[in-house]
């Protein structure tokens, strides 16, 4: 299964995470204790659970909400077939990757001309690289 999301919608979300954090005291960690992985740095959340979509991570004020971008393939607010597309990607259960901005952002300067962050989902891994749409 491969997903893929604008370029200008991650660094959107990139850069709300670092604001958001900057206001709010830093970074999220959902996975803190249960990860020996510490994610309180800037990233990204790859999210799937009501479709797949990229989070911001920055600490939010009270009753705020993170800014995210939805896969273009995996939007329940524009496609019928969603879950379909979710379940065949992140599998039946939920689940939450994160990933550094740092890399992001050393992808993203790597394919200049490109549009779109594209994600394969393999077998035990997922594969990032660079595409360009129309």
């Amino acid at each position: 299964m491969i997903l893929t999301f604008s370029l200008t919608a991650v660094r959107d979300v990139i850069a709300r995470g670092v604001a958001d954090a900057k206001v709010n005291g830093g970074f999220r960690d959902p996975c803190l204790g249960y990860s020996p992985i510490d994610t309180r740095k800037p990233g990204l959340w790859l999210v799937g659970d009501h479709g797949v979509y990229l989070c911001s991570n920055g600490a939010l004020a009270e009753g705020a909400k993170p800014l995210v971008a939805y896969a273009e393939e995996c939007d329940p607010g524009k496609h019928d077939g969603w879950f379909e597309v979710k379940r065949r990607s992140f599998g039946p259960d939920d689940g939450v990757d994160f990933f550094p901005a740092e890399s992001l952002e050393a992808l993203i300067a790597s394919g200049p001309g490109c549009t779109h962050l594209r994600i394969a989902f393999l077998k035990d891994e997922m594969h990032l690289d660079m595409i360009e749409k129309p």
